[in-house]
């Protein structure tokens, strides 16, 4: 860690615990760019565990911060729902977008439409279909790897993992595999503010997403008039559940298909990348053994965290963790600091490739909105680790990344390496 770094964090620390505890913010996308928001969660885990933000950016919402309480948040969607966003939009966005009709996808319904909907694209990762994908991933990423330069600073991001998830998503929507960088393009359009990302103005945001979903409309049209395909459109266009869906639940659907099945695969293959070289003693221990590769793998998606939150929304009056939640209040579950909650997990802090529990976090959710994906997500990272470790001795930084400025997606803008030398 840089002598910069390193003070933004002992900065940050200072100033989380100088705040009286009922003014502190969570929700500031400027500590999470610079990563000096875990001061913020110890404190609110240690002594507010269920917490409320009276005036922020994203306007008044509760912080759940502990691994147990997140559990228990995540699987009542009786009382917390998800029909009202699950990502909490800053008072700027949601004035901007008020007068638009919203875009309901399957993780913002609440059972029994959010079965329906989720059952309907389910087989596209189902075990059999991941056994068929599992050579074409493992072509794609070893073509990948031998196209990187070797000797030369390069952006992991850009030309790794972003190119190999945009590849994924491609086949599982069977768009056009040559536009596939448009994918992730949108993802990032629809996941950033203004100023922040590939958009500069709301009026661009706007008309990004409208081009987005205008090709998927066109993508639609061609499925739903042809034999049934084993893609995620045609899947939607053809089963009974969702063939007569409202045009907006399809455009709210591809957004969540876009950006979940873009940004926390791409965001954990840059952040191993990140993890192994802050921690060289477990890069040697991957490097002698190879097997541990599915625990270093589920280890990063915990030290992670590529989304930071889900938000949930009180459908009535609730006592939760000694607190008072009212109807309509906006409860924030911080997956990010669930999985630093020593209560649960043995040395939260610390990376660890061979714990005896790596798969313990949070980072997938729980409950009926439990990422769909989240077999692919292991599944590409599996591939793209095995193909590294047979061509290059080490992938090494060679400066600190840029992070996303963001508290929803917690992730890398870019991330600077270099590969000495092959195998």
């Amino acid at each position: 860690m840089s002598d910069g770094a390193i003070d933004i964090r002992h900065e940050a620390r200072a100033r989380a615990y100088a705040e009286p505890l009922e003014a502190l913010n969570p929700a500031r996308p400027d500590l999470f760019a610079s990563d000096a928001m875990w001061p913020i969660f110890e404190r609110l885990r240690n002594e507010a565990p269920v917490h409320f933000t009276s005036e922020s950016d994203y306007g008044p919402f509760w912080s759940v911060t502990k691994y147990n309480d997140i559990m228990a948040v995540d699987t009542n969607h009786q009382v917390f729902s998800s029909a009202k966003g699950i990502a909490l939009p800053t008072l700027e966005g949601a004035a901007q977008f008020a007068n638009r009709p919203q875009r309901p996808s399957f993780i913002a319904m609440d059972p029994p439409r959010h079965d329906q909907q989720r059952k309907a694209v389910s087989p596209v990762v189902a075990p059999a279909n991941l056994q068929r994908m599992e050579p074409v991933i493992r072509e794609r990423a070893a073509a990948i790897l031998d196209s990187l330069p070797i000797g030369e600073e390069f952006d992991w991001v850009d030309r790794v993992s972003k190119e190999l998830t945009a590849m994924t998503l491609a086949t599982l929507f069977d768009f056009p595999f040559d536009q596939r960088r448009r994918l992730t393009h949108w993802s990032d359009v629809m996941t950033n503010a203004p100023g922040h990302g590939p958009v500069t103005s709301w009026d661009q945001k706007r008309d990004e997403i409208n081009e987005c979903f205008a090709v998927f409309t066109g993508l639609w049209n061609d499925r739903v008039n042809e034999e049934p395909k084993f893609d995620l459109i045609s899947m939607l266009a053809h089963n009974p559940a969702t063939r007569e869906m409202d045009r907006l639940e399809y455009y709210g659907n591809v957004g969540l298909l876009i950006i979940g099945g873009n940004d926390t695969t791409r965001n954990t293959i840059s952040g191993s990348i990140y993890a192994l070289n802050k921690n060289p003693v477990q890069y040697d221990k991957l490097r002698a053994d190879p097997s541990l590769i599915p625990s270093m793998v589920s280890e990063t998606i915990r030290w992670q965290t590529p989304l930071a939150h889900m938000s949930r929304t009180a459908t009535q009056d609730y006592d939760f963790g000694g607190r008072r939640i009212r109807e309509g209040d906006k409860v924030l579950m911080w997956y990010v600091s669930g999985n630093r909650d020593a209560d649960v997990i043995d040395t939260p802090d610390t990376y660890i490739i061979d714990r005896a529990r790596p798969r313990n976090h949070l980072s997938f959710g729980f409950g009926v909105h439990r990422c769909v994906g989240n077999r692919l997500a292991e599944l590409q990272l599996t591939i793209i680790w095995e193909e590294i470790l047979r061509r290059f001795p080490s992938v090494e930084l060679a400066g600190e990344p840029v992070r996303t400025h963001s508290i929803f997606v917690k992730g890398y803008e870019t991330l600077p390496v270099v590969i000495p030398r092959r195998t």
